[in-house]
């Protein structure tokens, strides 16, 4: 996604808002931008959960492989 981020510039990304703001409303876009943080931060959350372990068992390969 960071790909796509760094080809759109500045003028692009207001005629996007532009465009959402006159699809939504102004009543509806916090509703939908809050929405939207929850769901990146519920896949942050499930990203962490799987990421985390895999840590800890590479954490313990190097303790074992050290000694």
């Amino acid at each position: 996604m960071t790909g796509i981020l760094l080809f759109i510039g500045s003028t692009e990304i207001l005629i996007i808002a532009g465009v959402i703001l006159l699809l939504f409303g102004g009543r509806k876009l916090p509703e939908l931008m809050r929405g939207l943080g929850k769901g990146v931060s519920e896949f942050k959350k499930g990203t962490r959960d799987i990421t985390e372990p895999i840590d800890e068992v590479k954490e313990v390969i190097k303790d074992a492989t050290d000694t």
